[in-house]
């Protein structure tokens, strides 16, 4: 009877329900597209997405979690991404089970889904999410007039302060091509791309698409933002190709990641 019963919560452990903490946006959207959201206990701040999320206790920025309140939940797995590193390495010192994933890239983004799905036996689940950006990139349509494409983060008034723009070692990269074009920015330099005015002018691209977030950007002035840019003699200026894209899901690297690749190369090819 004793070995029955020792068997018998030996099974029960292995499906028993994860307490999961999550350290990035990106990854809390992928644990609830594995349909798994009932086993997080935490998140990061920005968690917004889905609206569940938001209402989950918050253990810190994405950049700077509080390790003390982590702990406190008890978690059975911690899941970060590659800038995570110094904090996850802290918690395998406390014996707490951790996860990396890499979603810089489009096929990172799949293959980390994946690997996430298979931890949390939710492997169908996490097929399901990947064949959605595998169908994505398959059917983007790709531009009758292919042309350089420079991407920009964040909308301001102001262009004096550094111009930041999607390089080469990111997912932004690999929609510009899958939509038939090229990126603007040719240099290999592995840091983010930080420009002036004066390297905008450089590299004269003939597209300018400016992710903005109007939820944490609400203060700025579309219109004079906009004049500011039409302002940099570039072809992308005197074709009129400078534009403003604002969805929620754009900057995520997530499951989602399949919306951008529709929005943007739809961005690209009107």
């Amino acid at each position: 009877m004793k070995h029955i019963l020792i068997i018998s919560l030996f099974i029960l452990s292995l499906f028993a329900q994860e307490r999961i903490i999550s350290l990035s946006p990106s990854i809390t959207e992928i644990i609830y597209g594995l349909d798994k959201g009932d086993e997080l206990v935490a998140t990061s701040s920005y968690s917004l997405y889905p609206n569940a999320a938001q209402k989950l206790p918050v253990i810190g920025g994405y950049t700077n979690p509080n390790i003390e309140k982590i702990i406190s939940y008890s978690p059975t797995l911690v899941v970060g991404q590659t800038f995570n590193n110094k904090t996850l390495s802290q918690l395998k010192s406390f014996g707490i089970p951790t996860l990396q994933l890499n979603l810089k890239r489009i096929k990172s983004i799949e293959n980390s889904i994946l690997i996430l799905g298979k931890k949390l036996r939710a492997t169908k689940e996490a097929k399901r999410l990947t064949n959605k950006i595998t169908n994505a990139i398959t059917t983007a349509h790709k531009s009758k007039n292919p042309h350089s494409v420079m991407i920009v983060y964040g909308l301001h008034e102001d262009l004096r302060g550094g111009i930041y723009i999607a390089g080469h070692d990111i997912f932004f990269d690999d929609i510009i091509k899958a939509c038939g074009n090229t990126n603007a920015y040719t240099s290999n330099a592995a840091k983010q791309p930080v420009l002036s005015y004066e390297n905008v002018i450089a590299l004269n691209p003939q597209q300018i698409i400016i992710l903005h977030s109007h939820a944490t950007e609400a203060d700025v002035d579309v219109k004079k933002a906009l004049k500011s840019w039409y302002a940099i003699p570039t072809r992308a200026a005197k074709n009129h190709k400078i534009s403003v894209v604002d969805e929620d899901y754009l900057h995520i690297p997530s499951q989602r990641v399949a919306l951008t690749i529709k929005r943007l190369c739809r961005e690209m090819n009107d």
